[in-house]
């Protein structure tokens, strides 16, 4: 950073920077799968995982504190590599007078959100549950873990509508959050830590893998640099559906709780609780269980909903980065 690189500049770069972001997102969507940080981290995290299961425990209930030892050494390092890269890229853009540093960074930190790409998902599995049943479970299979064999049209649904919630936080609110706090490092700590969790983060037997252990350090990691974003998450979805999300308000913790996350629960509710619909997994928990059957009208409603939210929490972020640009 130069001498001339203030705080207020900081602050106007990083504004910009977010803007320059979702603009991206929205205009052009992902980049190209080879070119994408995101797709390379999970790169590294398919071999490290390979590396620890082939000296883990698969046998299920055993203690296995080598497993989990291995896979914090092998997190750490991924992690570092991610942060040591942003740092230096970072550095790199900071060397520019103060909007064009915000655009280097914009650019930077399009590839670690992805607002467009994850409303889409959401309107692909709408357009083939038009098709059929089984089209929409197929396509549904892109986006969740759980068996989607035996889910009926409108669970198909409720998992989408779910999916968006949840990553509303992980793939949006959360990277911002972590951007405006600590820069691009931040932001490529958290897409690391998340994108870990989802590849590790099991809580026992997955594809003939034993993650009980492996997957404990990337699970935890995750549910601690997800658990402010997360509750920011629902906030903002209740802020944004005006009176509606002020009526349902204190349902929202317990709510949240039903889930075996610490976080997911929070937006996941919220979005459920401010359309007035069931979300739930089956077997495991219904979120907001008076709510009527999710339609074809509320995951419309549900992507508009998650829209919302995002302008809102930019528009605040943007109002106290210009209360610091101006010296306040």
């Amino acid at each position: 950073m130069t001498n001339e690189f203030t705080p207020a500049h900081w602050a106007g770069a990083v504004g910009m920077a977010m803007l320059v972001a979702l603009w991206v997102d929205h205009r052009f969507g992902e980049p190209p799968v080879r070119l994408h940080p995101v797709v390379w981290m999970g790169h590294y995290l398919g071999k490290a995982g390979d590396w620890v299961q082939q000296r883990a425990v698969q046998t299920p209930g055993v203690r296995d504190v080598g497993a989990l030892s291995l896979a914090a050494v092998m997190w750490c390092g991924g992690a570092a590599l991610c942060v040591g890269a942003a740092l230096l890229l970072q550095g790199a853009a900071l060397a520019l007078p103060w909007w064009a540093a915000g655009a280097a960074m914009g650019l930077l930190l399009k590839p670690l959100l992805a607002l467009a790409m994850l409303r889409s998902e959401v309107r692909t599995v709408e357009a083939a549950l038009a098709v059929s049943l089984d089209a929409g479970r197929d396509r549904l299979r892109w986006l969740v873990s759980r068996d989607v064999t035996q889910l009926s049209a409108v669970q198909v649904r409720e998992s989408a509508m779910e999916t968006l919630a949840e990553n509303l936080n992980d793939s949006v609110v959360a990277p911002l959050f972590w951007f405006v706090l600590l820069g691009l490092p931040g932001a490529a700590l958290y897409r690391f830590a998340n994108t870990a969790d989802a590849m590790w983060g099991y809580p026992g037997m997955y594809k003939g893998r034993n993650w009980a252990w492996a997957g404990t350090w990337a699970a935890r990691a995750d549910d601690a640099l997800s658990w402010i974003p997360a509750r920011i998450t629902a906030l903002l979805l209740l802020l944004a559906a005006g009176k509606r999300g002020w009526a349902v308000r204190m349902q929202l913790p317990a709510e949240a709780r039903k889930t075996p996350s610490p976080n997911s629960g929070w937006p996941m509710a919220a979005m459920a609780l401010v359309l007035g619909v069931r979300l739930g997994k089956p077997g495991v928990y219904a979120l907001n269980p008076q709510g009527r059957e999710a339609q074809a009208a509320d995951a419309d409603a549900a992507q508009a909903s998650a829209l919302r939210a995002v302008q809102l929490g930019v528009g605040v972020v943007l109002a106290m980065l210009l209360g610091v640009a101006a010296g306040v």
